[in-house]
This record gives structure tokens, C-alpha cells and sequence, in this order.
């Protein structure tokens, strides 16, 4: 038996990336991932700079591009007020910021002195990367995604964040269709500041909800 298996696909199938591993040291995720890839090219559909391209853009997201739009809430009554409304529309009029067109509809909560909001995805880890980057780890992972939902009092107790009992908690499990970005509360002792001062107060777990945002002396 012939090892083309009766075709020929015109190219070898070189290293996909520079710095690739060869395939016996790649695990299988990352075997099948470059498999996908390597259809994907044949069929025309994508090209290896092309997927390039995306990983790198994705790479560039960080939590900086929520905190802005947080710290711009905060000091901005009306960008606020669309902020809840409509984020898919505030977002990027306000900011320029290009959220992916393939990005699931996102809904802003906003923390008050009555109601607080955790995020979750009990599924796997669905989360808003257009504006934090990537998720963490413990997002992901299966104790947090079960005992969000079952426990988060406890949950946010162990991230530093004792919430009273009279204050309500929502979990708010985000889906492959719908992101969830929380609005923290901004802190006291804060009037007067700028929104790039603003912004350093506001942390990836905050926009999570497992925190609030800093306090105007830790920075």
C-alpha cells in the first residue's frame, strides 16, 4: 500500500509554524489541531499566514481594552448608559476597538450595593477574548465552572471577596452565543481621577467578578 493513499496532494507537509515540534513529541491535540489546519489550506479555505494572523491578533488582546472601557463607564454617565444598553455598538464607536466578527453577542452586568455578578461557562470557557485576552486557567477549569454556580459566595471568598448575605449573587454562565462582562463598581476616594487612572484600578478578575476593582491605594 502506497503511502499517498492513490492521490497526491501536490506538497509535502512541512512544519506549520516556525518552532514546531515534530509530530512524535506533539500531543495528540496538537497533532489533530495541524491536521484541521492542513485540510483546511488543501481546501483553500484559510491559509497557514492567515491562521497565523488570527492567533496573533488573538495574542494581542488583553484585560487593558475591558479596563478602558470600565474606567470610561465610570466616568462617563451616558457612554454608560449605552455600555448596558448595547455594548456590541458602544464598544466600538467609542473605542475603535474591532471586536471579532464572529463574536457572540456580549451583555455588560453591572455590580451595585444590592446585586453582584460572577461569570462563568459551565460548558467548557466561553469569555468575552475580544476584550480580556485569554481566559485563565482556573476559568477553565472543571472546580471553578461546578462550584461558581453551586457555591460562589465561597467562590469569590477564596478570590479575597467576602460578599455580605443581604447582597445578591448572580452567576451569569456565558454560552457559545452570549459573553458576559461585569461592571465593577468604582472605588471611593476616586473623584477627580482621569480614565487612564481609572483604568490601572481595574483588574481581569474584576471584569470576571471574583474581585472588585483595586482601591486607589494599592497602584
Amino acid at each position: 500500500m502506497s503511502d499517498d493513499h492513490g492521490h497526491d496532494h501536490g506538497h509535502d507537509h512541512p512544519e506549520t509554524h516556525p518552532g514546531a515540534r515534530p509530530d512524535e513529541e506533539m500531543s495528540w491535540a496538537a497533532r489533530r489541531l495541524r491536521a484541521i489546519e492542513s485540510l483546511l489550506e488543501e481546501a483553500g479555505v484559510c491559509t497557514t499566514q492567515d491562521v497565523t494572523s488570527q492567533v496573533e491578533a488573538n495574542e494581542a488582546r488583553s484585560p487593558k481594552d475591558g479596563a478602558r472601557v470600565v474606567a470610561k463607564a465610570w466616568s462617563d454617565p451616558g457612554f454608560r448608559e449605552r455600555l448596558l444598553q448595547d455594548p456590541m455598538q458602544a464598544i466600538p464607536a467609542e473605542f475603535g476597538i474591532e471586536l471579532p466578527d464572529n463574536m457572540p453577542k456580549l451583555e455588560v452586568v453591572e455590580n451595585t450595593d444590592d446585586v453582584r455578578h460572577i461569570v462563568v461557562c459551565t460548558l467548557c470557557s466561553c469569555y468575552p477574548r475580544g476584550l480580556l485576552g485569554r481566559p485563565p486557567d482556573w476559568y477553565k477549569s472543571l472546580n471553578y465552572r461546578s462550584r461558581a454556580v453551586s457555591e460562589p459566595r465561597d467562590v469569590m471568598s477564596e478570590f479575597g471577596l467576602d460578599v455580605p448575605y443581604e447582597v445578591e449573587i448572580r452567576v451569569q454562565d456565558s454560552t457559545a452565543d452570549l459573553r458576559y462582562l461585569v461592571l465593577p463598581q468604582r472605588p471611593s476616594g476616586t473623584e477627580g481621577w482621569t480614565e487612564d487612572e481609572l483604568a490601572q484600578l481595574v483588574t481581569r478578575d474584576s471584569m470576571i467578578g471574583v474581585q472588585d476593582a483595586r482601591s486607589p491605594g494599592s497602584i
